[in-house]
């Protein structure tokens, strides 16, 4: 059964679903043309919206790009790799494993969602190599659902963008918020730690119980480790790049400030602390400046997406917002549309399923928020639905479905030395399961 729910989905996807940067570009075309046919704007009124949209929100990009390196960074130091190997040799039985490796790849994507998915795949390969008989795709499976919670944790773009404030919240909440939002009305409320609990309960045991009854396990040339590459430090140039004192002051001068930062506004967090500490926790993981350069450098392939489709989604919200001489918007007209469909009881549902779909098309949380924002929490103020609510809904939205959707999965697939057609169907069953725990918070707590 699992076999063919794998083979439709990926093949589905495979088949009709283009690249996320291609469909950056048809969905710039599609809101060029509906602008054009409901506010009554001509061509060249709404490419000046787009053209002067196109790099509004780069400071946002620079940040979601820094949140994958420095947590991908971090999670290849080597201490994090022998705390994994330690941590591996707990579990007695695949059973155990399984609930395992999903119980840290969850706490891990709380902390930072790039270090979630690397310490995922890492640990994965660690248990392989030491439980027998464990069923390996279910393995990876399980630790890229872990995946599942990270827009509800402390990396969240979308939380961490209404702490951060700033001229980019107005814009991307279509004025619906104009001040910054405390992650004590977010990531520390009951309605998102509510989720968290019951998606830590529940996600350990469901995989678990996916345990097919003849294992395939790992083939053991997938589990063999590259050496760790040779730091010269033969000049004192090089001695110098390699300098464990150096990086232990700038870690030193970076806790520092943090303390006194934390001392004096309490434990408020955005998205630039978020960053400025794992920047400072991955230098002070790797030891030196060298080797921490050396770990940023295999990273940064990773962010090439966020680089490339950004601009684009910034331009999409430039031809939401731009308004016609007659004062006609888009973006106003959709939210128009949603407050005609919702009530405030089902908004925050409404809000969470949109969100999952728009996120099978724009796999990125910043670019969704980016895309969603203006439209959404405008519709749920009017219906008396709290902004932090409603962006709360588009976070696990876009969290949700990337159970189905293997754009974030390639990282994990890549170091676990398989492909999206090997776990999909388990993470197929983890979609269904985890949407109705999450519906049925956002209606019932919302």
């Amino acid at each position: 059964m699992f076999a063919r729910i794998t083979s439709l989905s990926v093949n589905l996807v495979q088949r009709y679903l283009p690249s996320p940067f291609v469909f950056a570009l048809l969905l710039t075309l599609l809101v060029l043309l509906l602008g054009m046919a409901t506010t009554g704007q001509s061509l060249v009124q709404m490419t000046r919206h787009w053209g002067n949209g196109l790099w509004g929100l780069l400071m946002f990009t620079m940040q979601m790009a820094l949140v994958l390196v420095t947590g991908h960074a971090l999670a290849n130091a080597p201490a994090v790799s022998r705390l994994l190997d330690r941590l591996a040799r707990i579990p007695r039985s695949p059973g155990q494993a399984i609930i395992f490796v999903t119980l840290v790849a969850m706490l891990a994507s709380l902390i930072n969602w790039g270090f979630g998915l690397v310490v995922g795949a890492v640990f994965a390969r660690a248990l392989a190599r030491q439980v027998k008989g464990v069923h390996y795709p279910l393995l990876v499976a399980a630790a890229y659902s872990g995946f599942l919670v990270w827009h509800g944790g402390l990396s969240g773009s979308i939380p961490l963008s209404l702490a951060t404030g700033g001229a980019d919240l107005e814009r991307m909440t279509g004025g619906a918020l104009t001040a910054a939002v405390g992650v004590e009305h977010t990531l520390f409320s009951t309605l998102n730690l509510a989720i968290i609990a019951m998606l830590v309960i529940g996600a350990p045991l469901l995989n678990r119980a996916m345990q097919p009854a003849t294992p395939t396990v790992a083939d053991p040339a997938l589990l063999v480790d590259p050496p760790a590459p040779h730091v010269p430090r033969e000049t004192g140039a090089q001695r110098l790049d390699d300098s464990r004192i150096l990086g232990l002051l700038l870690v030193a001068m970076a806790a520092v400030y943090f303390g006194f930062h934390f001392a004096e506004n309490g434990f408020g967090l955005t998205l630039n602390l978020v960053i400025g500490m794992f920047l400072f926790a991955g230098l002070l993981a790797h030891g030196s400046p060298e080797r921490y350069a050396r770990a940023v450098q295999e990273s940064v392939s990773g962010i090439s997406g966020i680089i490339i489709q950004f601009p684009f989604y910034a331009g999409i919200m430039g031809m939401m917002v731009g308004a016609s001489p007659e004062g006609e918007i888009l973006g106003r007209q959709i939210t128009d549309l949603f407050i005609t469909w919702s009530t405030a009881d089902s908004f925050p549902v409404f809000a969470f399923l949109s969100a999952g779909l728009l996120n099978v098309f724009i796999p990125s949380g910043g670019g969704q928020w980016a895309v969603q924002g203006p439209i959404m929490l405008p519709a749920g103020q009017a219906l008396g639905v709290a902004p932090e609510v409603t962006a709360m809904a588009i976070a696990w939205g876009d969290a949700w479905t990337n159970m189905i959707q293997p754009f974030w999965a390639l990282p994990l697939l890549a170091i676990a030395g398989l492909g999206a057609r090997d776990i999909m169907g388990y993470c197929l069953i983890m979609l269904l399961y985890s949407g109705v725990v999450i519906a049925g918070a956002f209606y019932f707590l919302g």
